[in-house]
């Protein structure tokens, strides 16, 4: 005869419990008893141990599908364990509904009212010892759940056995489940309202299965690695980032290198960590920039379609093999900026989409929450929880994996109602702009800025939104800098023209230095600027083979003058002719050919000069920094201008070439008189070139020319960029 009636019998049997602690565990009946009841289907027998007890009390199974219930003679409740018995063993476990909340009511108002920063130290899977017991708390947020229970191969996968308690009104379930240790598979069986039985995995879980198989994992990242870092950190904290050269070299981890006799694997991130970083290192670039990292389903998404955001992905290794690349790279002087992608997310059953049954992280009407085109769903901005969980996932990346700042994808998506919809709903005040996820992004920039000195944020933004790397106090979006999209779709439209053509798009070239200065900006050749047809960047470049080397040298060489920090993708810097594929290898053996050696040694002392030379980046955001020569010269396609930082004795006076026509004796003013040394010449025979040339370097001469009272004669070889760096002589 049981104490509890035929439907609170079935509710517990068919798991339909919506406060299992009321029932499940030990609870007082009245002053002079309490009742013990377990369910669990897997075993025959259930006995209680205790230290209260003179011997242990057996069970009684009161239902064949496995629940047991026991009235003791006792007026409290005290502690025991449970014993349980199949046919074939016998063991000890504490029993799960005998343990309190973890979760505390000012972590559930801090998390509801989204001010709860760092919530993935109490969320998902945490491995802790709990009233004195080791095990595994589990958290989640599903507030329109009828029901939520935590399955896992220690529970055969079923959702009856571990069902979770609702906190108060927060939304949030748990359930400390003792003697669970690391690398348990494990996710959430979720009864929605209208009985639909969902399986997800942990939205805040921090490691993940394989793809395909997309289970999470138990797994405590507080011991697993010891940062060396410590220099780089602290100075990170000191740097102006704005006023110290950036050259990024973008990578996806995929496709960088595989691993041809073990059938083309991915490298590891500690393979990659000696590969890549010694890779980055000796061709001078300082940041690294890796494509989205969060733990993704589908190769060919290139990780945009992110379902783990706290997971990094186990294609390449365990979370503490991405935290010693990452220290691998500081070690070395580069900084790492990890691609992150708040902007939408996947449909994928498994993941965030329509988690409780309802649009929890993204809104119901479509024409908010989705992005039809993309074929996925995108966040809620204006909902607490949400923002709590985008910001405390920047947080984690920052404070768990020394991540020095994020390139943030898609951020026009974000701004406008009507981006690349059909459909679209306008703000409060009938406008298109997304108010919430404005707000959003400035208290993401605003946060992560505030925990973090020294790190960088970078809006990939293509439209003319005004004050996208405005600090937020002065109600700007508060990026540190923004990808300059203008900048490069003009400057690719004007490389990829046929040179007898340029001189009608010579505006391409000077339209760009009408803005450059009013964002803070990256000029990119990105991912992708190399895919979808779009060719190779030397597939790019017009003329036979020597024209697309000594064309790609020129281009990058106007990139590296122009004012703001610079971004290359993995491939370009060698003259890949493929287009990116996401599923193959860098074609690494075109190293074996010397036009693409020599393209490389290009680009390896390109970047050394731009960085030892301030003049190239100390006022990239500052029109006193930048001045031109002459932008008039569209009959020749020739452009020149000077280059300015701090010291006034300082100059670079940079010339380009975007024809395949010497052209000597070519006269150009300069700033003042002196020498003006040729610090490189694209033309260079060690580059590919014919070493056509200014010997090292010109005098200048009383000639005015341009409005300038000095002026130098040059040779101007075909397709070529140069530099020259004034240098005062004594005649002067």
């Amino acid at each position: 005869m049981s104490t509890l009636n035929q439907t609170e019998i079935e509710q517990i049997v068919n798991a339909r419990l919506e406060s299992p602690f009321k029932f499940l565990g030990i609870n007082l009946i009245n002053r002079e008893q309490v009742v013990v009841r377990v369910f669990r289907p897997d075993v025959v027998s259930v006995f209680i141990v205790s230290d209260c007890l003179t011997e242990k009390i057996k069970l009684d199974k009161i239902t064949e599908a496995g629940l047991f219930e026991k009235v003791i003679e006792r007026k409290e409740i005290f502690d025991y364990q449970l014993q349980f018995k199949t046919e074939q063993k016998s063991w000890l476990e504490e029993d799960p509904y005998s343990f309190g909340p973890v979760l505390s009511h000012n972590d559930l108002h801090l998390f509801n009212e989204g001010n709860h920063h760092r919530i993935y130290e109490k969320m998902g899977a945490k491995i802790m010892t709990h009233e004195g017991s080791k095990g595994v708390h589990f958290s989640v947020w599903a507030p329109e759940a009828k029901r939520v229970s935590v399955v896992g191969e220690f529970n055969s996968w079923d959702g009856r056995i571990h069902q979770m308690r609702l906190l108060e009104d927060s939304g949030v379930w748990e359930l400390f489940i003792p003697d669970l240790g690391e690398e348990e598979l494990y996710k959430f069986e979720i009864l929605t309202k209208l009985g639909q039985r969902l399986i997800k995995s942990d939205p805040y879980a921090v490691y993940s299965e394989l793809r395909p198989d997309n289970a999470s994992l138990t797994y405590d990242l507080s011991n697993k690695y010891q940062w060396q870092d410590e220099e780089w950190m602290k100075k990170r904290e000191e740097i102006n980032w704005l006023e110290r050269p950036i050259s990024i070299y973008e990578v996806n981890l995929a496709s960088w290198a595989k691993v041809p006799e073990e059938d083309n694997r991915f490298l590891t991130y500690r393979e990659l960590a000696t590969k890549l970083v010694n890779y980055v290192k000796e061709n001078n670039f300082t940041h690294v920039e890796l494509m989205p990292l969060g733990e993704y389903p589908l190769d060919e998404s290139w990780g945009y379609q992110v379902v783990g955001y706290f997971s990094p992905t186990s294609r390449f290794g365990r979370p503490e093999d991405l935290m010693y690349l990452i220290d691998q790279f500081h070690q070395h002087g580069i900084g790492v900026i990890l691609d992150w992608v708040p902007g939408h997310f996947p449909k994928d059953a498994h993941g965030l989409a329509r988690f409780d049954g309802t649009a929890l992280y993204e809104h119901l009407d479509p024409r908010l929450g989705e992005h039809k085109k993309w074929g996925t769903y995108v966040f809620n901005y204006g909902r607490e929880e949400v923002r709590n969980f985008l910001i405390s996932n920047a947080l984690y990346w920052l404070d768990k994996f020394h991540i020095d700042g994020f390139r943030v994808d898609a951020v026009s998506s974000m701004l406008y109602l009507d981006h690349k919809r059909e459909e679209w709903i306008p703000n409060q005040y009938g406008g298109r702009e997304n108010l919430e996820a404005i707000d959003f992004l400035q208290s993401f920039n605003s946060i992560t800025h505030q925990n973090h000195p020294g790190i960088l944020t970078i809006a990939e933004e293509s439209t003319s939104w005004s004050g996208v790397t405005k600090p937020t106090y002065l109600g700007g979006l508060g990026f540190s800098m923004k990808w300059n999209m203008g900048w490069m779709n003009d400057a690719l439209e004007y490389i990829e023209v046929d040179p007898f053509y340029k001189k009608y798009h010579h505006n391409k070239l000077t339209f760009p230095l009408l803005y450059s200065f009013n964002e803070n900006h990256v000029l990119v050749l990105s991912h992708d600027e190399v895919v979808h047809e779009k060719s190779s960047m030397i597939g790019k470049m017009p003329g036979d083979r020597w024209q697309k080397f000594a064309n790609l040298r020129l281009f990058y060489a106007y990139m590296f003058a122009h004012p703001g920090k610079k971004l290359l993708f993995m491939g370009g810097e060698f003259g890949q002719w493929n287009e990116w594929n996401a599923t193959k290898s860098l074609d690494w053996h075109l190293l074996d050919y010397k036009p693409h050696q020599k393209l490389l040694r290009f680009i390896r002392e390109l970047n050394a000069i731009y960085q030892e030379h301030n003049v190239l980046w100390e006022k990239d955001f500052d029109q006193s920094g930048f001045e031109w020569i002459d932008c008039h010269d569209f009959e020749k396609s020739v452009i020149s201008f000077i280059r300015k930082g701090h010291n006034p004795e300082e100059r670079m006076v940079c010339v380009f070439n975007f024809t395949p026509v010497a052209r000597g004796n070519y006269r150009l003013a300069v700033p003042q008189a002196g020498f003006y040394e040729e610090i490189l010449n694209t033309n260079a025979e060690i580059y590919g070139g014919t070493n056509l040339g200014n010997l090292g370097g010109v005098h200048s001469e009383p000639i005015a020319w341009h409005g300038r009272e000095h002026s130098i004669e040059i040779t101007l070889p075909p397709l070529t960029g140069l530099y020259f760096k004034y240098q005062l002589t004594v005649d002067s």
